[in-house]
């Protein structure tokens, strides 16, 4: 049974949040290539913003100059209030939190954030990869607060950046539409009115169940960075990773990858398309078949391979991507052969048992849970 006072601050908080414009406090958590770009676009766009790192060492550059500089799409300075190792110093009086670290830290941010967190707080997972925003529920369940904050998450990043130094940033584009789903659902015109101001980009997403499915990276990256290991540590990752990385056997496996992706969603009841289709939505990319509509996708022309296979592709795709999705396919009885081969290759190439590291069912909160259950946790979970 919903507590309706708890409720009532909730809305009350998100409420005051949408009337404060430019008064609007961003937390900004990770300072990698895409915190960086986010904190300084943030500051730049005059927003007050503080920026969190778990290495502090990592933060020197931002607070000697002040802020972080950014140039590319967007151009100019972007003062940081304060660079911060403190997670509880950095998130005190912020609005939003926008999480910006590889899935593979959501566990521990999450752990550590609980204490700090207050009602009505926004938390957004920049993306979530699959699961995120449920792991993040599940951790802050274990912790027992008593708060309530917003927990979203993005179905991928709004931008596509590089840090240049410890205070400099390109963002070479945003994104035109980004998913965003909120849990539960119901808080999501909520979120989307909080931070429209600053990110007119995110769109309603649905539940978090299509954002963690919709998940186009789980099927490019893992399977192609592994069925090109050796032309990445011969080469050091000089070839076209897409263009040249993506032979018509390559596409078949990505293929079977995206096929048993789409059954698991279907077997949740949750639509998505396939990555074929994804393409043309995004790139305008006709093909018959992946291989065509890849090859049609000039975006991709010139983006080179990872210079080795220790790469994010891998290592955090892996665990907080396929392995949930094929946990998930295990317990509603759909097979996942193909997503479970490339686990176990990963596994066997970085000598890491990707399954035990990675998100499943038990620590999703899922398991046992009936699809009727499942939906009703993503919508209302209280």
């Amino acid at each position: 049974m919903k507590d309706a006072a708890a409720e009532e601050r909730v809305r009350t908080v998100l409420r005051e949040a949408r009337g404060k414009g430019k008064a609007l406090r961003f937390c900004v958590v990770g300072a990698g290539n895409g915190g960086l770009a986010m904190a300084g676009h943030l500051g730049l766009m005059g927003f007050p913003v503080r920026l969190y790192n778990r290495s502090d060492q990592r933060l020197d550059g931002v607070r000697w100059h002040g802020g972080v500089e950014v140039s590319g799409a967007v151009d100019g300075f972007g003062p940081v209030e304060k660079a911060t190792s403190d997670i509880g110093e950095a998130m005190e009086g912020a609005d939003v939190v926008m999480v910006v670290t590889p899935s593979t830290a959501h566990r521990g941010l999450a752990a550590a954030m609980a204490p700090h967190l207050i009602d009505g707080q926004v938390v957004i997972l920049n993306p979530g990869r699959t699961g995120g925003a449920l792991e993040v529920r599940k951790v802050l369940l274990d912790a027992r607060i008593t708060t309530k904050p917003v927990v979203a998450e993005a179905q991928t990043f709004v931008y596509a950046s590089r840090a240049l130094s410890r205070y400099e940033a390109r963002i070479f584009k945003m994104k035109n539409g980004v998913a965003l789903a909120t849990l539960p659902a119901y808080r999501a015109p909520d979120v989307l009115a909080v931070i429209e101001g600053a990110f007119p980009q995110f769109k309603a997403g649905g539940s978090v169940l299509a954002t963690s499915l919709e998940n186009i990276g789980a099927v490019f990256h893992p399977a192609l960075t592994i069925l090109n290991a050796g032309w990445i540590e011969e080469t050091r990752g000089d070839f076209d990773y897409y263009l040249q990385g993506i032979t018509p056997s390559v596409a078949r496996v990505l293929e079977g990858v995206d096929a048993e992706r789409i059954a698991v969603a279907r077997a949740l009841g949750v639509p998505s398309v396939s990555a074929r289709e994804w393409l043309y939505l995004s790139y305008d990319s006709a093909g018959d078949d992946l291989y065509a509509a890849i090859r049609a996708t000039s975006a991709y022309a010139g983006i080179k391979a990872p210079s080795n296979i220790a790469h994010r592709y891998v290592w955090e795709d892996v665990p907080m991507s396929l392995v949930p999705m094929a946990s998930i396919g295990a317990m509603l009885g759909v097979p996942t052969p193909t997503i479970n081969l490339v686990v176990d290759l990963a596994s066997l190439m970085h000598g890491v048992d990707y399954r035990a590291a990675g998100r499943n069912v038990e620590n999703l909160g899922l398991a046992g849970l009936s699809v009727q259950d499942i939906h009703k946790l993503a919508n209302d979970p209280d």
